[in-house]
């Protein structure tokens, strides 16, 4: 049978596992996952990325494996494979750096081809390979976490250009209030904003906010949801979807602001349904493994975005 190697990068950390293409499902035994500083060198973050690959890579019998494909976060020349990091507070060290040709030196196989897919873009994909979105719908997905990730989706295909999605089919670079939409929809804007509204000097995650001072954290997200969906309702008007897939580390908090980004979109008039996915990992995995499909990249390759 037909296997791809699907990746996931995160802000802090690589996960990868074998996928069956004509199922869509991983394979039992083959996920591994490791944790990465991306403020670390470049030898040094290319060789975890290796590291957690080849264990995959070692755990399948079958030698039929078509490729290994990344969801990666922008800024990214997706097509070509080049990040472009260096103003996302993650993974500087890559900055123009073609990934592939440099991580096959860390690879325990270098005759497989690589391909890279938006993040954001493999989440939506992954959410309706694995049948948990309909795939004759329009979506937009968003992930919530390190970074703020969005795609347009009509059917299966992601919508990257058209008067219908913004440019490059992207959110994150967008201008927001006094910044762009990724200091306001990210893990830091909680972090910062708790540490300014209640003086605390350290806190390591959205859950530790939770786990300190819960009524504190209603208020921050009750002021992240209004900012969401201020910030979102012009583009979900111009794109009209059927459904506003969530995922990513701050959706598994979703019960402090879902409730009111609901009531937002009623008493706006909206029918929009929201649904979250709660392994936004093996969605990524999965979505980014479906670029191992030929037709399906051929038909997305020459429109990648490449920021």
């Amino acid at each position: 049978m037909p296997i791809a190697i699907g990746v996931d990068i995160g802000g802090s950390h690589i996960s990868c596992a074998a996928v069956d293409m004509k199922t869509h499902k991983t394979l039992s035994k083959t996920y591994f996952k490791q944790e990465v500083n991306s403020k670390d060198s470049k030898e040094n973050i290319l060789k975890t990325w290796g590291n957690c690959i080849n264990k995959t890579l070692a755990s399948i019998i079958e030698e039929t494996v078509e490729g290994i494909s990344f969801a990666m976060p922008g800024p990214f020349k997706y097509k070509e494979g080049i990040a472009m990091f260096e103003i996302n507070d993650k993974y500087e060290a890559l900055y123009n750096v073609s990934v592939v040709e440099e991580l096959p030196k860390y690879l325990s196989r270098q005759d497989l081809k690589l391909r890279f897919l938006n993040d954001a873009s493999s989440f939506g994909l992954g959410s309706i390979l694995t049948g948990g979105v309909s795939s004759d719908k329009k979506v937009i997905a968003v992930t919530l976490g390190t970074g703020f990730g969005a795609a347009f989706f009509d059917g299966m295909m992601p919508v990257l250009t058209g008067d219908r999605v913004p440019e490059n089919g992207c959110l994150w670079d967008k201008e927001y209030k006094e910044g762009i939409s990724d200091d306001y929809f990210s893990t830091r804007w909680f972090l910062s904003k708790y540490q300014d509204k209640f003086g605390v000097k350290t806190i390591h995650g959205v859950k530790s906010i939770i786990e300190e001072n819960e009524d504190a954290a209603k208020e921050i997200f009750t002021e992240f949801s209004d900012n969401f969906y201020e910030y979102m309702l012009p583009y979900i008007n111009n794109f009209t979807p059927d459904l506003l897939v969530i995922g990513g580390s701050i959706a598994k908090s979703s019960k402090l602001f879902i409730p009111r980004l609901e009531q937002l979109f009623e008493n706006g008039e909206s029918s929009l349904k929201i649904q979250i996915i709660d392994n936004t990992e093996v969605a990524n995995i999965i979505g980014a493994s479906y670029t191992l499909n030929d037709v399906f990249w051929n038909e997305i390759k020459t429109i990648l975005p490449e920021i």
